[in-house]
C-alpha cells in the first residue's frame, strides 16, 4: 500500500492520453507533473526525481525509449521504475521496453483499472528498495 505522497513524471505528446492517464491515477495520492516531448521527461525527471515514470514510445525530441535510457544512464535516477505505454503492437512492446530498461508496459488501449494495479505496483516496489 502506498502510504506517502509520492511524486510521478507522466510524459506523453498526446493531451487526451495525458488527460485519460491522469483519470486514472485519481486514487493515488500523487503530485503528478506532465511532460509534452522526451527532452521535456528527461529535464523533468532531473529535476524533480519522481518515485516513478510514465513514458509514451512515441513523442517528439526524444522517444520514450530513449528517455528510458538516458534514466538509466542517470545515477541519481537509475533506481526509478518507468512505465512505457504504447500502441506499437504488443509483441514489439514486449520485446523492446526492457530493453531499453522499462520495468513494465501496457498497451494502448488499457483500462483503468489495469492502470491502477500497474503504477501501485511499481511504486510499491520502489518503497521496499
Amino acid at each position: 500500500m502506498v502510504t506517502s505522497r509520492s511524486k510521478i513524471l507522466l510524459a506523453d505528446d498526446d493531451m487526451d492520453m495525458l488527460n485519460m492517464v491522469k483519470k486514472g491515477l485519481e486514487g493515488i495520492d500523487a503530485e503528478i507533473a506532465v511532460a509534452m516531448d522526451g527532452r521535456e521527461a528527461v529535464r523533468l525527471a532531473r529535476e524533480n526525481r519522481p518515485d516513478l515514470i510514465v513514458l509514451d514510445v512515441m513523442m517528439p525530441g526524444m522517444s520514450g525509449w530513449e528517455v528510458c535510457k538516458a534514466i538509466r544512464e542517470d545515477e541519481s535516477l537509475r533506481q526509478t521504475p518507468v512505465l512505457m505505454l504504447t500502441g506499437i503492437g504488443e509483441k514489439l512492446n514486449e520485446m523492446t521496453s526492457p530493453l531499453y530498461g522499462a520495468d513494465a508496459y501496457l498497451d494502448k488501449p488499457f483500462g483503468l483499472e489495469q492502470l491502477d494495479e500497474t503504477v501501485r505496483a511499481l511504486l510499491a516496489s520502489r518503497t521496499k528498495t
